[in-house]
Parts: C-alpha cells; sequence; structure tokens
C-alpha cells in the first residue's frame, strides 16, 4: 500500500512546535518529500525549527525549507509561498496551523490582546490559505489540499477565551466558505478541530494538578491529547484516501464535547 503523502510537498505554519511539529514528522513518516517550515523567526523557534529541519532530513531524499516571520503580516505568507515555489517547484498540501491563546479574563482585557489574538489566528490562516491557493490554482489538473487547524472551541466557550474561540470559529467558516470557492480548481479544504492538546500554547494553564486531572476526567478516552494525535487526520484529510472531503469539520477530541455527565 502506498504511502499516504507519497513524494508530496507539504506547507506548515507555525511548523517549529506542538501541532505544527507533529504534523511535519506524520507527514515526512508517510513519504512526503519536500517542506516548508514557517516559525516565528525568533531565538526559540529558530532552534526548534533547525532542529526540526535536521530530524526530517535524516532520511535521504527529504528536504525542508524553514521560512521565518509574523504570519499575521501578509507579506509572510507571499514569502512562504516564493520559497516554497522556488525549492520545490509546487505545494501539494497546506497545514495552516500557527495560533496563539493568551488567556485572558473578558472584561479586563487589553484591546491589544483581542487584536493581536485575531490577527495571528485569523488574519494569518486568511493570508496564508489565499497565497497558497492562488499557486494551487496554476497546478492544473493536481489542485491541491489544504487543512485548517480551528478547535473545539468554535462549538464551545471558554471564560479566558473571549478573543480566542472566535477565531476559531472562524477558521472553519473559513474553510467552507473556501472549500466552495475552490472547488473547482481541484482544491479541497477542511477543518480539524483538536480538542485539550497538551502543547506550549496551554502549558501553563495545565500546569495547574487539580485542572489538569479535571480535563483528563471530561474526555471519554481519559487522556489528554497529544501532537501526533492530530498529525494522523491531517495527513489523512490531505491524501487521496480524502479525495471527496471538502468543507468538512474533524473533531479530534477524545471524546470531550459529547461527554456532558
Amino acid at each position: 500500500m502506498a504511502a499516504l503523502a507519497a513524494k508530496k510537498i507539504v506547507c506548515i505554519t507555525g511548523a517549529s512546535r506542538g501541532i505544527g511539529r507533529g504534523c511535519a514528522l506524520a507527514f515526512a513518516q508517510h513519504g512526503a518529500t519536500g517542506f516548508i517550515l514557517h516559525y516565528l523567526g525568533d531565538q526559540t523557534t529558530e532552534n526548534e525549527v533547525q532542529s526540526l529541519k535536521a530530524e526530517i532530513e535524516e532520511t535521504p531524499g527529504r528536504r525542508c525549507v524553514t521560512v521565518p516571520g509574523d504570519i499575521s503580516d501578509p507579506s509572510t505568507s507571499t514569502k512562504i509561498v516564493d520559497e516554497g515555489v522556488k525549492a520545490f517547484g509546487r505545494i501539494d498540501a497546506l497545514v495552516s496551523n500557527a495560533g496563539i491563546c493568551p488567556f485572558s479574563e473578558f472584561l479586563s482585557m487589553p484591546l491589544e490582546t483581542y487584536q493581536r489574538t485575531r490577527a495571528v489566528n485569523l488574519d494569518g490562516s486568511f493570508y496564508i490559505t489565499q497565497a497558497v491557493a492562488k499557486q494551487m490554482k496554476e497546478q492544473v489538473p493536481q489542485g491541491g489540499t489544504i487543512v485548517g487547524i480551528s478547535s473545539i472551541s468554535a462549538f464551545v466557550g471558554g471564560e479566558f477565551q473571549v478573543h480566542y474561540t472566535p477565531t476559531k470559529a472562524a477558521i472553519l467558516s473559513l474553510m467552507h466558505s473556501s472549500a466552495v470557492a475552490l472547488g473547482k480548481y481541484n482544491i479541497r479544504c477542511n477543518a480539524v478541530l483538536p480538542g485539550t492538546i497538551a502543547t506550549d500554547i496551554n502549558k501553563e494553564d495545565l500546569s495547574d494538578k487539580e485542572k489538569y486531572e479535571g480535563m483528563v476526567k471530561r474526555t471519554a478516552l481519559g487522556r489528554l491529547g497529544a501532537p501526533e494525535d492530530i498529525a494522523g487526520p491531517v495527513v489523512f484529510l490531505s491524501s487521496d484516501m480524502a479525495k471527496y472531503i471538502t468543507g468538512a469539520p474533524l473533531l479530534v477530541d477524545g471524546g470531550l464535547l459529547v461527554n456532558l455527565q
């Protein structure tokens, strides 16, 4: 049986850690050969992405291009596509993953916190989706696949996430409408909605033992998710096994949403 991502060229935003890193490694395991790895560009993410690049390129035939930049700046998305096409000539799959979640109390939230969260999560997803889709449109008849990393927060609320949950609902909506707009170019767009995944984005929140144990008890599977739990569904949706799936939300939450009792 052929690998799910055999010889694919994959672009991942926010690739240096967490879900983005997990997706990159999963694509490598499933046969992808070209990687466009976006990261913020500070010293920490620089070290992380270079480590990821080295791990992927341990296998002969794999090549990574790394592109730093603030995803909320539209020029970053332009640069990501330009560097990817220069290196590989095409982009087969996009994983729009870069995001932030600075927990904040609603009534005292600084306006800058809301604006920054929206700019990174929603604006950044729009910019990279549009930029990559323009490239995929020219890849006739191949097209491509786009997966937006939304969240269970697209369906539910959170006391300290009033600025965050709307952005994740918007990413789901972005994938819905992009699927309609881009289907004629053979570009499929889907959303993966993670539940509580133990990554750097919520490390501080989950450091509270009581809260951590409470979150575990709320999941039907009795554990929090790991990046690789999200990476598998992302690779699947980007593969030919999902060739008739577009505009779909895939909830990957260990049974968190349904566990009401």
